[in-house]
């Protein structure tokens, strides 16, 4: 075992944060109680977990997503958008049968089926190890219509705009937050981390989501981590040109700048030559994957990871993987069949595999997105929602079951603030605090964490999903 992860190691790492931190002029009690928290949480952190954000970048239409079944909610559905509506003779073989019914809020048992591209996700619902979470939004607290319709509670700002409900669902603030709740969960377990480096590792770019306080987040590509050009092979044919250029972007610099990003690039030299071999010395993944999947391509690097998280050292790991073309305002019918399949293709592969690694009660994945869509067609798509339907997968889920307040489906009904927006019964709050607690984060330290949990009723932070 790494020495990183002795008491020792972790108070020494304790001591030499908090000294950082005072000689930057911000050792706040704040700042020094994040980082006593994460020394608090990465001594518990001795067995193995990843938790694996979905982000279905542009609003995913929830109700061509998950589809109303039951007659008076399919009739609601299918009246207010008749050439978007599935048939309901098509949704027979995908209809969901949990393990108790959901209710809506006017206690009345409700019906969903999957879309039919959804398919491969059936077997894993029916099964218990997947999950569907009802009508989930950005919330500052909970809200109802009324006051929602007359603002006399707070809402979340900008709302209907995909940055900043992108960046809301993600950290809990609109576009320009600098850290977010994926990233604030790595800060509490960096420091039990063998590497620190790959705390926080996104596949699919930059999001805001894994942004810590002290975490950085580590991005890699489907492929494996990013070379460094004129490195990872001889500049101009030539090795000595490659050591004049490794010299000049990792020596010592006396400007501040200069330093810094010194020091941002010898760590991306050393990562990469780290993964690269924790990827080489892993045991092949043999469970097949989509081809032409690019959200398959990302997961699966993800599982070569996971496969490789006792070399790298890694005892909680927080991934984040993305896939666009979700704003569909037109071609709704055309296109979002093709792109569900590509999330149930690349989802159910991801699952398989970890099953083949035999950590499948060990990893947790959720779907998120900006926002859901209007009920209410747009010609041939749909505009821009609030609440939205999402799933939980992985063998520690308590799944086959739905988890939230089923919508009402009704033109100016309970649920709708207008055109089929729903307005969200579950916050992303209280799904973020069931899976930080999965993860073994505290109570209090979820409050710190997520700005909004507060508001909600304690009995109700953990939504029980996992």
């Amino acid at each position: 075992m790494s020495s990183n992860n002795t008491p020792n190691a972790s108070r020494r790492a304790f001591f030499k944060r908090a000294s950082a931190l005072s000689l930057a002029g911000i050792a706040t009690p704040w700042a020094l109680n994040l980082a006593a928290m994460a020394e608090a949480s990465a001594a518990t952190a001795n067995d193995y977990k990843a938790m694996v954000c979905i982000f279905l970048y542009g609003g995913n239409d929830y109700a061509n997503t998950l589809v109303p079944y039951d007659t008076t909610s399919y009739n609601s559905y299918q009246t207010l958008r008749p050439a978007l509506a599935y048939q309901r003779s098509s949704l027979t073989n995908t209809l969901l049968t949990p393990t108790s019914a959901p209710i809506d809020s006017a206690g009345v048992s409700r019906q969903f089926a999957l879309a039919p591209e959804l398919a491969p996700l059936l077997p894993l619902f029916n099964t218990g190890k997947m999950g569907a979470l009802l009508n989930v939004g950005t919330l500052v607290q909970p809200t109802t219509k009324a006051q929602f319709l007359n603002k006399s509670v707070p809402l979340p700002p900008k709302l209907f705009s995909h940055n900043d409900q992108q960046s809301i669902w993600q950290s809990s603030s609109p576009e320009g937050a600098t850290s977010g709740w994926g990233g604030r969960m790595g800060d509490l377990f960096e420091a039990g981390n063998g590497n620190a480096t790959f705390t926080c590792v996104n596949v699919s770019g930059n999001a805001v989501f894994l942004s810590g306080k002290e975490a950085v987040q580590y991005q890699v590509s489907s492929n494996g981590s990013v070379p460094f050009t004129g490195l990872k092979s001889p500049l101009f044919g030539s090795t000595a040109c490659s050591d004049a250029l490794r010299n000049l972007i990792t020596q010592n610099r006396n400007h501040l700048l200069e330093k810094e990003y010194n020091i941002v690039t010898q760590r991306s030299i050393n990562a990469d030559s780290v993964l690269t071999s924790a990827l080489a010395s892993s045991p092949p993944i043999t469970t097949p994957f989509p081809s032409n999947n690019s959200l398959g391509a990302q997961l699966n690097m993800v599982a070569r990871m996971i496969a490789s998280a006792s070399t790298l050292g890694a005892k909680r790991q927080v991934f984040f993987v993305s896939l666009g073309g979700f704003d569909l305002h037109d071609s709704l019918v055309a296109e979002h069949p093709g792109l569900l399949k590509t999330v149930a293709d690349a989802m159910a592969a991801f699952y398989q595999s970890t099953v083949e690694l035999g950590v499948q009660n060990q990893v947790t994945s959720f779907t998120a997105s900006d926002f859901g869509r209007t009920l209410s067609a747009n010609n041939d798509g749909s505009d821009h929602g609030w609440g939205n339907m999402h799933f939980v997968l992985g063998g520690a889920v308590n799944g086959k079951q739905y988890y939230g307040t089923a919508p009402i489906l009704a033109n100016n009904g309970v649920d709708d603030v207008g055109q089929g927006r729903l307005l969200p019964t579950t916050s992303v709050d209280q799904v973020a605090a069931t899976l930080g607690k999965w993860l073994g984060i505290s109570d209090s330290a979820l409050l710190d964490l997520l700005p909004n949990l507060k508001n909600f009723d304690v009995s109700k932070r953990n939504l029980g999903f996992v």
